[in-house]
C-alpha cells in the first residue's frame, strides 16, 4: 500500500471533500442516516458559526494515493477549559475508512496540533463539543440512529483503541414507549409533592414568543447542567443559533418548561424538557438533501413519524434532590401519546448520571445505545 498522506483542509475544494467524505464513506450502511447536508455546512463553519468565537481548530484529511480516506477536526475549546481549569484539547467529525494507517494518521495530525496549542489532553469525539453530536457508537450498531445522534462503524472504536485513546465516560440511550410505561405510584407521589408543595406547574413552550423562551431554556440549562460532566456554558448568541435551528423541528406538545408560582411575583422557570419528532425517520429517504425533490419527500414522510427523541430534560439545581425529573416523566406519558408519539429515545444519558439513569430505568426504559468519549494524554507528543 502506498503512504498516507495527511493534510489541513483550508482551500474550498479540501473544505468540500471534508465535508463529503462521510456521505461516501457510509451511504451503503443500512443504519447510517445521512444529516442534511445544510446543517453539517452550518456547524462546520467555522467564519459563521457562533461556537467558534471560543475555539480555535484545524480540519485535516488523509490521502492514499491522492484519494481521501479520512478526516478528523482538532479542536481546542477555550470555554471548556476555562470552565473546567483544564488544557484539555479535543477531536471530532472523525471518519476514515477501514485502514489503521489513515486513522492513526489523523490522530498524529491532531495530537501534535493540540500539543502545539498548549493541550495536555486529547478527548474525543465531540462534533464540536458536547452540546453537540458527541460520543463514538460503541453497541447498538444494529439500530438507526435518533436525530442528531451519531452512527458509525464498529471498527472505529478498535482503531481508537489501538491508538491508546481510553473510555473516559459512556453515554446510554433509552428507548420508552407508551406500551410499557411504568407509571409507578413513587412517580406520580414526587411529581404531585412538587406540584402542591412547591407550586411547580408544566406548560407547553410558546412559539410565538420563542426568542424569550430560548433565553428561559438557556438560563435553565446552564444552572441545572452545570455539575454534569463535560458540561460547557451555552452563550446567548450560541444558543439563539440552537434555538433557530430547533425552530424549525419543534413540536410544541413535547416541549415543555415547568415554572414555580410564587405569591408575589411572575412564574419562576425551574426546569425545561426538550423532545422533537424523530426525523430520522424521514431523513433516511433523503440522502442529506433538500433538493430537489427533498422536502417532498420529508414532508410526506414526516407524516408517518410516530417517535420523538428526548434531547434534554433536567431542573435547577435546587431542585434536583427534590426529584424534580418526575414532573416531566409524568407529562410526557401523558402528553406524547396524545400528540401521536407513542414511542421515543432518551438520550443521552451519562453513565455517572445516577438519578437519571434510576429514572429512566423506573418507567420501564430499555438501555438499547451506548456512546463512547475517550481520551489520552498527550504532553510531550
Amino acid at each position: 500500500m502506498t503512504r498516507i498522506e495527511v493534510k489541513p483542509a483550508r482551500t474550498a475544494r479540501e473544505l468540500k471533500q471534508f465535508l463529503d467524505l462521510p456521505y461516501r464513506l457510509h451511504s451503503r450502511q443500512e443504519h447510517w442516516i445521512a444529516p442534511l447536508r445544510m446543517s453539517q455546512k452550518d456547524i462546520l463553519d467555522t467564519s459563521k458559526h457562533p461556537f467558534y468565537k471560543t475555539a480555535d481548530v484545524e480540519k485535516f484529511l488523509a490521502l492514499r494515493d491522492g484519494r481521501v480516506v479520512g478526516r478528523v477536526m482538532a479542536i481546542l475549546n477555550r470555554a471548556h477549559n476555562e470552565f473546567h481549569g483544564e488544557r484539555a484539547g479535543f477531536f471530532g467529525f472523525f471518519d476514515v475508512e477501514n485502514d489503521y494507517e489513515a486513522a492513526a494518521a489523523l490522530l498524529d495530525a491532531a495530537r501534535a496540533w493540540l500539543v502545539g496549542q498548549g493541550a495536555d489532553l486529547m478527548r474525543g469525539p465531540v462534533n464540536p463539543s458536547t452540546n453537540y453530536e458527541c460520543g463514538l457508537l460503541v453497541e447498538g450498531f444494529d439500530l438507526d440512529p435518533t436525530l442528531m445522534m451519531v452512527w458509525n462503524p464498529d471498527y472505529y472504536a478498535g482503531f481508537l483503541e489501538r491508538y491508546g485513546l481510553r473510555k473516559a465516560a459512556d453515554l446510554f440511550a433509552y428507548d420508552i414507549a407508551a406500551d410499557y410505561f411504568n407509571v409507578s405510584d413513587k412517580l406520580l407521589r414526587v411529581a404531585e409533592r412538587l406540584q402542591k408543595r412547591e407550586g411547580v406547574s408544566v406548560r407547553p413552550v410558546n412559539l410565538k414568543d420563542f426568542k424569550r423562551e430560548v433565553e428561559t431554556v438557556r438560563r435553565v440549562y446552564n444552572d441545572a447542567w452545570s455539575r454534569n460532566w463535560g458540561f460547557v456554558p451555552v452563550t446567548n448568541e450560541e444558543f439563539e443559533h440552537l434555538g433557530k435551528d430547533l425552530k424549525q423541528l419543534v413540536d410544541p406538545r413535547v416541549v415543555l418548561i415547568a415554572e414555580q408560582h410564587r405569591e408575589s411575583g411572575e412564574p419562576r422557570p425551574v426546569g425545561f424538557m426538550l423532545a422533537v419528532p424523530d426525523l430520522n425517520c424521514a431523513l433516511k429517504r433523503m440522502n442529506g438533501r433538500l433538493l430537489p425533490f427533498g422536502l417532498i419527500k420529508l414532508l410526506w414522510h414526516s407524516r408517518k413519524i410516530h417517535s420523538i427523541r428526548i434531547i434534554t430534560m433536567g431542573v435547577i439545581r435546587e431542585f434536583q434532590s427534590l426529584g424534580g425529573g418526575a414532573i416531566f416523566l409524568k407529562e410526557i406519558y401523558e402528553r406524547a401519546p396524545a400528540a401521536g408519539f407513542p414511542s421515543g429515545e432518551m438520550s443521552w444519558v451519562l453513565e455517572n448520571n445516577v438519578m437519571m439513569n434510576r429514572a429512566a430505568e423506573s418507567i420501564g426504559g430499555r438501555r438499547t445505545k451506548t456512546y463512547r468519549i475517550y481520551e489520552m494524554p498527550i504532553a510531550g507528543a
